[in-house]
Protein backbone atom coordinates (compact mmCIF):
# COMPACT_ATOMS: atom_id res chain seq x y z
CA UNK A 1 0.00 0.00 0.00
CA UNK A 2 1.34 3.83 -0.95
CA UNK A 3 1.74 5.77 2.35
CA UNK A 4 0.82 9.23 1.75
CA UNK A 5 3.17 12.45 2.38
CA UNK A 6 1.25 13.00 5.97
CA UNK A 7 1.77 9.97 7.08
CA UNK A 8 5.65 9.86 6.66
CA UNK A 9 5.56 13.07 7.97
CA UNK A 10 3.76 12.07 11.21
CA UNK A 11 5.71 9.03 11.14
CA UNK A 12 9.26 11.16 11.20
CA UNK A 13 8.09 12.97 14.08
CA UNK A 14 6.85 10.02 16.48
CA UNK A 15 10.34 9.92 19.31
CA UNK A 16 11.59 6.10 19.36
CA UNK A 17 11.85 4.39 22.58
CA UNK A 18 15.46 5.08 24.49
CA UNK A 19 16.32 7.82 21.59
CA UNK A 20 18.23 11.28 23.04
CA UNK A 21 15.86 13.74 23.10
CA UNK A 22 16.56 16.19 20.70
CA UNK A 23 17.10 19.90 21.20
CA UNK A 24 14.91 22.63 21.34
CA UNK A 25 17.61 25.59 19.88
CA UNK A 26 14.87 25.67 16.93
CA UNK A 27 11.91 27.23 19.14
CA UNK A 28 14.47 29.32 21.00
CA UNK A 29 15.56 31.25 18.11
CA UNK A 30 11.68 32.05 17.36
CA UNK A 31 10.85 33.55 20.38
CA UNK A 32 14.02 35.44 19.71
CA UNK A 33 12.08 36.42 16.64
CA UNK A 34 9.03 37.05 18.65
CA UNK A 35 10.79 39.58 20.81
CA UNK A 36 12.37 41.42 17.88
CA UNK A 37 8.91 41.85 15.82
CA UNK A 38 7.38 42.60 19.15
CA UNK A 39 10.09 45.46 19.62
CA UNK A 40 9.45 46.39 16.11
CA UNK A 41 5.99 47.23 16.80
CA UNK A 42 6.80 49.03 20.16
CA UNK A 43 9.21 51.42 18.36
CA UNK A 44 7.30 52.22 15.51
CA UNK A 45 4.55 52.88 18.56
CA UNK A 46 6.11 55.25 19.92
CA UNK A 47 6.31 58.38 18.02
CA UNK A 48 2.50 58.38 17.85
CA UNK A 49 2.31 58.07 21.53
CA UNK A 50 4.76 61.06 22.02
CA UNK A 51 3.13 63.00 19.20
CA UNK A 52 1.42 65.25 21.17
CA UNK A 53 4.62 66.69 22.81
CA UNK A 54 6.38 66.85 19.64
CA UNK A 55 4.12 68.52 17.36
CA UNK A 56 3.80 71.03 20.66
CA UNK A 57 7.78 71.31 20.89
CA UNK A 58 8.36 71.27 17.09
CA UNK A 59 5.06 73.46 16.19
CA UNK A 60 3.99 70.92 13.29
CA UNK A 61 0.64 71.35 11.57
CA UNK A 62 -1.83 68.21 11.25
CA UNK A 63 -0.16 67.63 7.65
CA UNK A 64 3.17 67.30 9.01
CA UNK A 65 1.95 65.30 11.56
CA UNK A 66 0.53 62.80 9.05
CA UNK A 67 3.92 62.93 6.68
CA UNK A 68 5.84 62.11 9.84
CA UNK A 69 3.23 59.62 10.94
CA UNK A 70 3.43 57.66 7.33
CA UNK A 71 7.65 58.26 6.65
CA UNK A 72 8.22 55.22 8.31
CA UNK A 73 5.54 52.80 6.21
CA UNK A 74 6.25 54.13 2.73
CA UNK A 75 10.77 53.38 3.51
CA UNK A 76 9.59 50.12 5.15
CA UNK A 77 7.01 48.98 2.10
CA UNK A 78 9.39 49.80 -0.42
CA UNK A 79 12.82 48.38 1.02
CA UNK A 80 10.82 44.40 1.51
CA UNK A 81 11.67 43.51 -1.81
CA UNK A 82 15.46 44.74 -1.55
CA UNK A 83 15.13 43.35 2.16
CA UNK A 84 14.77 39.75 0.52
CA UNK A 85 16.47 39.52 -2.27
CA UNK A 86 19.96 40.42 0.47
CA UNK A 87 18.49 37.66 2.23
CA UNK A 88 18.23 35.40 -0.54
CA UNK A 89 21.94 36.25 -1.55
CA UNK A 90 23.58 36.84 1.88
CA UNK A 91 22.52 35.07 5.29
CA UNK A 92 19.88 35.94 7.91
CA UNK A 93 21.84 36.03 10.72
CA UNK A 94 24.36 39.15 9.88
CA UNK A 95 21.08 40.88 8.28
CA UNK A 96 18.95 40.34 11.33
CA UNK A 97 22.00 41.64 13.75
CA UNK A 98 22.59 44.58 11.15
CA UNK A 99 18.81 45.24 11.09
CA UNK A 100 18.39 45.65 14.59
CA UNK A 101 21.59 47.38 16.16
CA UNK A 102 20.54 50.16 12.82
CA UNK A 103 16.87 50.30 14.14
CA UNK A 104 17.71 50.67 17.34
CA UNK A 105 20.54 53.59 16.63
CA UNK A 106 17.82 55.61 14.06
CA UNK A 107 14.85 55.25 16.98
CA UNK A 108 17.70 57.08 19.43
CA UNK A 109 19.02 59.28 16.86
CA UNK A 110 15.48 60.36 16.99
CA UNK A 111 15.88 62.28 20.53
CA UNK A 112 18.75 64.49 19.25
CA UNK A 113 16.21 65.72 16.63
CA UNK A 114 15.94 69.93 16.70
CA UNK A 115 13.17 70.03 13.87
CA UNK A 116 11.14 67.76 12.54
CA UNK A 117 12.88 67.44 9.14
CA UNK A 118 15.35 65.52 11.05
CA UNK A 119 13.05 63.50 13.25
CA UNK A 120 11.29 62.75 9.70
CA UNK A 121 14.70 61.41 8.05
CA UNK A 122 14.99 59.41 11.34
CA UNK A 123 11.94 57.68 11.38
CA UNK A 124 12.84 56.64 7.52
CA UNK A 125 16.00 55.29 8.70
CA UNK A 126 13.78 53.24 10.84
CA UNK A 127 11.99 52.24 8.64
CA UNK A 128 14.44 50.87 6.22
CA UNK A 129 16.12 49.18 8.99
CA UNK A 130 13.22 47.43 10.52
CA UNK A 131 12.30 46.12 6.81
CA UNK A 132 14.18 42.65 6.50
CA UNK A 133 12.73 41.21 9.89
CA UNK A 134 9.84 39.53 9.12
CA UNK A 135 11.34 38.37 5.53
CA UNK A 136 14.57 36.86 8.02
CA UNK A 137 11.87 35.34 9.83
CA UNK A 138 10.23 33.49 6.24
CA UNK A 139 13.70 32.42 5.63
CA UNK A 140 14.63 31.03 9.28
CA UNK A 141 11.54 29.06 8.63
CA UNK A 142 12.57 27.10 5.67
CA UNK A 143 16.06 26.34 7.19
CA UNK A 144 15.15 25.45 10.48
CA UNK A 145 11.44 23.71 10.69
CA UNK A 146 9.81 20.76 9.21
CA UNK A 147 6.45 20.90 7.29
CA UNK A 148 4.58 20.23 10.48
CA UNK A 149 6.01 23.33 12.22
CA UNK A 150 5.94 26.44 9.89
CA UNK A 151 2.43 26.99 11.23
CA UNK A 152 3.84 27.86 15.04
CA UNK A 153 7.31 29.41 13.62
CA UNK A 154 5.13 31.75 11.42
CA UNK A 155 2.98 32.81 14.40
CA UNK A 156 5.58 33.16 16.29
CA UNK A 157 6.94 35.75 14.59
CA UNK A 158 3.77 37.59 13.03
CA UNK A 159 2.16 37.61 16.58
CA UNK A 160 4.96 40.15 17.56
CA UNK A 161 2.73 42.69 15.73
CA UNK A 162 -0.76 42.46 18.22
CA UNK A 163 1.91 42.06 20.98
CA UNK A 164 3.79 44.93 20.05
CA UNK A 165 0.87 46.78 19.53
CA UNK A 166 -0.70 46.34 22.82
CA UNK A 167 2.14 46.84 24.66
CA UNK A 168 3.78 49.64 22.64
CA UNK A 169 1.37 52.20 23.84
CA UNK A 170 1.66 51.55 27.90
CA UNK A 171 5.71 51.14 27.47
CA UNK A 172 6.14 54.52 25.62
CA UNK A 173 3.84 56.01 28.10
CA UNK A 174 5.18 55.07 31.18
CA UNK A 175 8.97 55.91 29.81
CA UNK A 176 7.73 59.47 29.31
CA UNK A 177 5.96 59.78 32.21
CA UNK A 178 9.17 58.08 34.93
CA UNK A 179 11.62 60.63 32.65
CA UNK A 180 9.59 63.61 32.26
CA UNK A 181 10.93 63.59 28.55
CA UNK A 182 10.22 61.95 25.50
CA UNK A 183 13.81 62.28 24.35
CA UNK A 184 15.24 60.11 27.23
CA UNK A 185 12.02 57.54 26.13
CA UNK A 186 13.35 57.46 22.57
CA UNK A 187 17.12 56.86 23.93
CA UNK A 188 16.33 53.96 26.60
CA UNK A 189 14.16 52.22 23.50
CA UNK A 190 16.66 52.59 21.11
CA UNK A 191 19.84 51.30 22.93
CA UNK A 192 17.47 48.33 24.45
CA UNK A 193 17.02 47.75 20.93
CA UNK A 194 20.50 47.63 19.96
CA UNK A 195 21.16 45.00 23.13
CA UNK A 196 18.67 42.59 22.08
CA UNK A 197 20.41 42.99 18.13
CA UNK A 198 23.33 42.04 19.20
CA UNK A 199 22.22 38.96 21.65
CA UNK A 200 20.07 37.99 18.35
CA UNK A 201 22.73 38.08 16.21
CA UNK A 202 25.36 36.19 19.35
CA UNK A 203 22.69 33.28 19.46
CA UNK A 204 20.29 32.66 16.13
CA UNK A 205 22.17 30.52 13.00
CA UNK A 206 21.77 30.26 9.69
CA UNK A 207 21.12 26.97 9.11
CA UNK A 208 20.99 24.07 12.34
CA UNK A 209 23.98 22.65 11.29
CA UNK A 210 25.92 25.48 12.22
CA UNK A 211 24.30 25.90 15.29
CA UNK A 212 26.43 24.84 18.50
CA UNK A 213 23.36 24.21 20.51
CA UNK A 214 21.84 21.65 18.09
CA UNK A 215 22.33 17.97 19.14
CA UNK A 216 22.30 15.34 16.33
CA UNK A 217 18.55 13.84 17.17
CA UNK A 218 17.30 17.86 16.27
CA UNK A 219 19.75 18.04 13.42
CA UNK A 220 17.46 14.20 12.24
CA UNK A 221 14.16 15.59 13.17
CA UNK A 222 14.85 18.70 10.95
CA UNK A 223 16.57 17.03 8.36
CA UNK A 224 13.99 14.01 8.34
CA UNK A 225 11.08 16.75 7.56
CA UNK A 226 12.11 18.40 5.04
CA UNK A 227 13.78 15.46 3.22
CA UNK A 228 10.42 13.73 3.29
CA UNK A 229 9.01 16.87 2.33
CA UNK A 230 11.22 17.76 -0.85
CA UNK A 231 10.63 13.87 -2.05
CA UNK A 232 6.85 14.67 -2.77
CA UNK A 233 7.27 17.42 -4.99
CA UNK A 234 8.46 18.24 -8.43
CA UNK A 235 11.71 20.36 -9.52
CA UNK A 236 12.65 23.40 -8.19
CA UNK A 237 10.29 26.77 -9.30
CA UNK A 238 11.83 29.46 -11.13
CA UNK A 239 11.38 32.60 -9.99
CA UNK A 240 9.22 34.02 -13.28
CA UNK A 241 7.06 31.11 -12.67
CA UNK A 242 6.35 31.89 -9.25
CA UNK A 243 5.65 35.20 -9.74
CA UNK A 244 2.97 34.42 -12.20
CA UNK A 245 2.08 31.40 -10.23
CA UNK A 246 -2.05 31.78 -9.14
CA UNK A 247 -0.80 30.50 -5.51
CA UNK A 248 1.79 33.33 -5.04
CA UNK A 249 -0.70 35.71 -6.60
CA UNK A 250 -3.62 34.65 -4.07
CA UNK A 251 -1.04 34.93 -1.58
CA UNK A 252 -0.01 38.64 -2.11
CA UNK A 253 -3.68 39.39 -2.21
CA UNK A 254 -4.87 37.68 0.49
CA UNK A 255 -2.17 39.05 2.86
CA UNK A 256 -2.91 42.87 1.57
CA UNK A 257 -6.58 41.94 2.59
CA UNK A 258 -5.29 40.21 5.82
CA UNK A 259 -3.49 43.61 6.61
CA UNK A 260 -6.18 45.84 4.99
CA UNK A 261 -8.04 44.74 8.27
CA UNK A 262 -5.14 44.59 10.86
CA UNK A 263 -3.80 48.06 10.48
CA UNK A 264 -7.06 49.92 9.45
CA UNK A 265 -8.09 48.33 13.25
CA UNK A 266 -4.72 49.19 14.57
CA UNK A 267 -4.55 52.61 13.45
CA UNK A 268 -8.28 53.66 13.81
CA UNK A 269 -9.77 51.67 16.54
CA UNK A 270 -8.97 53.72 19.10
CA UNK A 271 -10.67 56.98 17.69
CA UNK A 272 -13.73 54.44 17.01
CA UNK A 273 -13.74 54.00 20.52
CA UNK A 274 -13.74 57.69 21.77
CA UNK A 275 -15.92 59.08 19.10
CA UNK A 276 -18.47 56.25 18.40
CA UNK A 277 -18.81 54.80 22.08
CA UNK A 278 -17.32 57.65 24.30
CA UNK A 279 -14.56 56.10 25.77
CA UNK A 280 -11.92 58.28 27.74
CA UNK A 281 -8.11 57.85 27.22
CA UNK A 282 -8.00 55.26 30.25
CA UNK A 283 -10.69 52.97 28.88
CA UNK A 284 -9.86 53.51 25.36
CA UNK A 285 -6.07 52.15 26.53
CA UNK A 286 -7.31 49.63 28.17
CA UNK A 287 -9.87 48.00 25.45
CA UNK A 288 -6.69 48.66 23.08
CA UNK A 289 -4.52 46.54 25.19
CA UNK A 290 -7.59 43.67 25.45
CA UNK A 291 -8.35 43.50 22.19
CA UNK A 292 -4.91 43.38 20.38
CA UNK A 293 -3.53 40.47 23.58
CA UNK A 294 -6.83 38.39 22.20
CA UNK A 295 -5.07 38.60 18.49
CA UNK A 296 -1.31 37.31 19.94
CA UNK A 297 -3.34 34.80 21.95
CA UNK A 298 -5.40 34.10 18.91
CA UNK A 299 -2.44 33.72 16.99
CA UNK A 300 -0.31 31.61 18.97
CA UNK A 301 -3.22 29.11 19.26
CA UNK A 302 -4.14 29.04 15.22
CA UNK A 303 -0.30 28.71 14.71
CA UNK A 304 -0.39 25.23 17.13
CA UNK A 305 -3.54 23.59 15.83
CA UNK A 306 -2.91 23.72 12.16
CA UNK A 307 0.25 22.28 13.27
CA UNK A 308 -1.26 19.47 15.21
CA UNK A 309 -4.14 19.05 12.54
CA UNK A 310 -1.16 18.45 9.98
CA UNK A 311 0.75 16.11 12.33
CA UNK A 312 -2.11 14.08 12.76
CA UNK A 313 -2.38 13.40 8.68
CA UNK A 314 -4.10 16.48 7.82
CA UNK A 315 -3.63 17.33 3.92
CA UNK A 316 -1.96 20.62 3.96
CA UNK A 317 -4.48 21.93 1.39
CA UNK A 318 -7.43 21.40 3.78
CA UNK A 319 -5.85 22.09 6.74
CA UNK A 320 -4.83 25.53 5.65
CA UNK A 321 -7.80 26.51 3.71
CA UNK A 322 -10.20 25.70 6.48
CA UNK A 323 -7.81 27.19 9.30
CA UNK A 324 -7.94 30.68 6.99
CA UNK A 325 -11.16 30.93 5.19
CA UNK A 326 -12.88 29.88 8.81
CA UNK A 327 -10.69 32.09 10.80
CA UNK A 328 -11.99 35.13 8.39
CA UNK A 329 -15.31 34.16 7.90
CA UNK A 330 -15.30 34.24 11.74
CA UNK A 331 -13.54 38.07 11.98
CA UNK A 332 -16.14 38.88 9.29
CA UNK A 333 -19.41 37.90 10.94
CA UNK A 334 -17.95 39.93 14.20
CA UNK A 335 -17.08 43.11 12.50
CA UNK A 336 -20.28 43.12 10.85
CA UNK A 337 -22.05 42.42 14.27
CA UNK A 338 -19.81 45.58 15.63
CA UNK A 339 -21.11 47.85 12.66
CA UNK A 340 -24.69 47.24 14.35
CA UNK A 341 -23.78 47.15 17.90
CA UNK A 342 -24.85 49.80 20.34
CA UNK A 343 -23.55 48.77 23.36
CA UNK A 344 -19.80 49.71 23.93
CA UNK A 345 -18.87 46.57 25.94
CA UNK A 346 -20.00 44.08 23.16
CA UNK A 347 -18.20 46.15 20.71
CA UNK A 348 -15.47 45.35 22.63
CA UNK A 349 -15.79 41.69 22.79
CA UNK A 350 -17.16 41.34 19.32
CA UNK A 351 -13.90 43.23 18.52
CA UNK A 352 -11.81 40.53 20.95
CA UNK A 353 -13.13 38.20 19.10
CA UNK A 354 -12.37 39.29 15.42
CA UNK A 355 -9.03 40.16 16.64
CA UNK A 356 -8.20 36.40 17.80
CA UNK A 357 -9.05 34.55 14.92
CA UNK A 358 -8.07 37.01 11.79
CA UNK A 359 -4.62 36.69 13.89
CA UNK A 360 -4.61 32.88 12.49
CA UNK A 361 -3.61 34.59 9.05
CA UNK A 362 -0.22 35.27 10.39
CA UNK A 363 0.28 31.67 9.35
CA UNK A 364 0.77 33.40 5.91
CA UNK A 365 4.37 33.74 7.05
CA UNK A 366 4.74 30.32 6.56
CA UNK A 367 3.89 30.67 2.91
CA UNK A 368 6.60 32.29 1.47
CA UNK A 369 8.97 29.05 2.56
CA UNK A 370 6.24 26.53 1.45
CA UNK A 371 5.85 28.10 -2.21
CA UNK A 372 9.06 29.38 -3.13
CA UNK A 373 11.49 26.88 -1.48
CA UNK A 374 15.00 27.73 0.67
CA UNK A 375 16.58 29.63 -1.87
CA UNK A 376 13.12 31.68 -2.60
CA UNK A 377 11.70 32.35 0.78
CA UNK A 378 13.28 35.29 1.56
CA UNK A 379 12.47 37.41 -1.56
CA UNK A 380 8.82 36.00 -2.06
CA UNK A 381 8.35 37.13 1.94
CA UNK A 382 9.99 40.84 0.83
CA UNK A 383 7.09 40.88 -1.97
CA UNK A 384 4.80 39.76 0.11
CA UNK A 385 5.19 42.11 2.88
CA UNK A 386 5.35 44.86 0.46
CA UNK A 387 1.79 44.14 -0.51
CA UNK A 388 0.80 44.12 3.17
CA UNK A 389 2.57 47.49 4.09
CA UNK A 390 1.20 49.31 0.59
CA UNK A 391 -2.47 48.01 2.22
CA UNK A 392 -1.32 49.24 5.49
CA UNK A 393 -0.33 53.14 4.15
CA UNK A 394 -3.39 53.25 2.27
CA UNK A 395 -6.06 52.02 4.25
CA UNK A 396 -5.53 54.69 7.27
CA UNK A 397 -5.91 57.06 4.47
CA UNK A 398 -9.24 55.21 3.04
CA UNK A 399 -10.97 55.23 6.31
CA UNK A 400 -10.13 58.75 7.41
CA UNK A 401 -12.03 59.79 3.93
CA UNK A 402 -14.85 57.66 4.55
CA UNK A 403 -15.67 58.83 8.09
CA UNK A 404 -14.64 62.90 7.02
CA UNK A 405 -17.42 62.62 3.81
CA UNK A 406 -19.99 60.02 5.84
CA UNK A 407 -19.85 61.21 9.35
CA UNK A 408 -19.73 57.91 10.88
CA UNK A 409 -17.39 54.71 11.30
CA UNK A 410 -20.32 52.43 9.91
CA UNK A 411 -18.98 52.31 6.10
CA UNK A 412 -15.72 51.91 7.33
CA UNK A 413 -16.49 48.68 9.22
CA UNK A 414 -18.34 47.23 6.43
CA UNK A 415 -15.10 48.31 4.37
CA UNK A 416 -13.02 45.60 6.95
CA UNK A 417 -15.44 43.28 6.52
CA UNK A 418 -15.12 43.38 2.74
CA UNK A 419 -11.42 42.83 3.06
CA UNK A 420 -12.09 39.79 5.24
CA UNK A 421 -13.67 38.26 2.68
CA UNK A 422 -11.58 38.90 0.14
CA UNK A 423 -8.91 37.33 2.75
CA UNK A 424 -11.48 34.39 2.93
CA UNK A 425 -11.45 33.74 -0.76
CA UNK A 426 -7.83 34.65 -2.05
CA UNK A 427 -6.78 31.93 0.56
CA UNK A 428 -9.08 28.78 -0.85
CA UNK A 429 -6.73 29.76 -4.26
CA UNK A 430 -3.12 29.21 -2.72
CA UNK A 431 -1.75 25.32 -3.06
CA UNK A 432 -0.14 25.17 0.34
CA UNK A 433 2.11 21.75 -0.09
CA UNK A 434 6.00 21.73 -0.38
CA UNK A 435 7.74 23.49 -3.08
CA UNK A 436 10.81 21.38 -3.81
CA UNK A 437 13.42 23.39 -1.84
Amino acid sequence: MKTSQAELLHASSVPVAGAVRATQVRWRIFLILLLLAAINYIDRASLSVAMPLISAEFQMTPALEGLMLSAFFWSYALMQIPAGLLLDRFNARGIVGVATIGWGAFQALGAIATGWTGLLITRIGLGVAESPIMPSGAKLNGNWLTANERGRGATLVDGGAPLGTALGAIITTALIATFGSWRLAFVIAGVGTMVVGAWAWWYIRNQPADHPGVNQAELDHIKAGNVIAKAANGPKSKMRDLVRSRSVLAMFAGYACYNAVFYGLMTWMPSYLHQAHGFDLKSMGGATFLIFMCGFIGEIIGGALADKWKAAGGAPNKVMRSMFSGAALMAALCILGTAYATNATLVVCLLCVALFFIRWCGMYWCLPAILGGKSRSGVLGGAMNFWGNMSGVLVPILIGLIVQYTGSYFLALIFFVAMAIGLMLFSGLIDYRETEQ
